[in-house]
C-alpha cells in the first residue's frame, strides 16, 4: 500500500484539490517569487510520483511565501506541525542562519523516512530536527519559543494546534495555517463533513480571537496569517 492513503480523508473523496487560483495565474506567481531549490524541486516530484495525495506539499509559491516570512521575523527557531515528504521543512530551513532549527512533526513513519532521504542531500538538511508521533504528544513536550509556526496536518486537531502555538510563540512571531479555504468548501453551511467543520471552526476562533490580528489569505488553498497583537 502507498503511503498516506490512510489520509486521503483529509482531502474528501480523494480527488485533487480545487484550484481557488487560476493554475496560470499561480505559476506567473511562482515564477516571479523565490525560486525552490533543487532538492526541494526533487521532493516535489517523487511526492507527485509515488504518493496517494500528493497535493499535501505546499509547492514553490507557498513555499517561498514560507520562506520570505521565516526572513521578515528573522526566524531562529521554526516549528512545523505536518512535515508530509519534507517539502515545507527543507524550504523553510534554507531561509534560516547556520545557527537555525526547524522542529517538525510527523505522524507517518514512511513520511518520515522518505523526508529524511532528502533532507541528507541538502546542507540545509542538519538545520531540521524530526519528531515521529502524534503532533499534540510532541507539542507538549516542547518549550517556546519559536519565531515561526507553520500549521498543516490533520484538520481536526486544527483548533488544538493553533492554541498550544499561540502557547509556544515568540510575541514577535507569527502562525501560519494551510488549507484554510479548503478548496472552498468552507462556504458550505449545510451538513459539511467532519474536515471542513474543523476548518470553518478554526477560521471563527481565529478570527474572533482579540489576541491575535490575523488576515486570511487566497494563497493556494488558503493561508492563515496570525500575529500576536503586542
Amino acid at each position: 500500500m502507498k503511503p498516506l492513503k490512510k489520509f486521503r480523508s483529509w482531502f474528501g473523496a480523494g480527488s485533487p484539490l480545487a484550484d481557488i487560483v487560476p493554475p496560470e495565474i499561480e505559476e506567473y506567481a511562482a515564477a516571479h517569487s523565490v525560486a525552490e531549490s533543487e532538492v526541494c524541486r526533487l521532493i516535489r516530484e517523487e511526492t507527485y510520483r509515488t504518493q496517494d495525495c500528493p497535493q499535501m506539499v505546499v509547492g514553490p509559491l507557498e513555499a517561498a511565501f514560507l520562506k520570505v516570512m521565516a526572513l521578515a521575523v528573522r526566524a531562529r527557531r521554526v516549528l512545523e506541525i505536518g512535515a508530509f515528504t519534507g517539502y515545507s521543512a527543507l524550504a523553510m530551513a534554507e531561509a534560516l542562519p547556520e545557527d537555525g532549527t526547524v522542529l517538525t512533526c510527523e505522524i507517518d513513519p514512511d513520511s518520515a523516512a522518505f523526508a529524511r532521504r532528502y533532507w541528507d542531500k541538502s546542507p540545509h538538511g542538519r538545520k531540521i530536527e524530526l519528531r515521529v508521533g502524534p503532533a499534540l504528544d510532541t507539542l507538549s513536550t516542547l518549550t517556546g519559543p519559536f519565531d515561526v509556526i507553520f500549521i498543516d496536518a490533520d484538520k481536526a486537531n486544527y483548533v488544538s494546534y493553533y492554541r498550544r502555538a499561540k502557547e509556544l510563540l515568540a510575541p514577535t512571531g507569527v502562525i501560519l495555517i494551510d488549507n484554510v479555504l479548503w478548496s472552498g468548501r468552507v462556504l458550505n453551511a449545510s451538513a459539511p463533513d467532519p474536515s471542513t467543520q474543523a476548518i470553518q471552526e478554526l477560521n471563527r476562533v481565529v478570527a474572533s480571537d482579540p489576541d491575535v490580528t490575523g488576515a486570511l489569505l487566497t494563497l493556494r488553498d488558503g493561508v492563515f496569517v496570525i500575529k500576536p497583537k503586542i
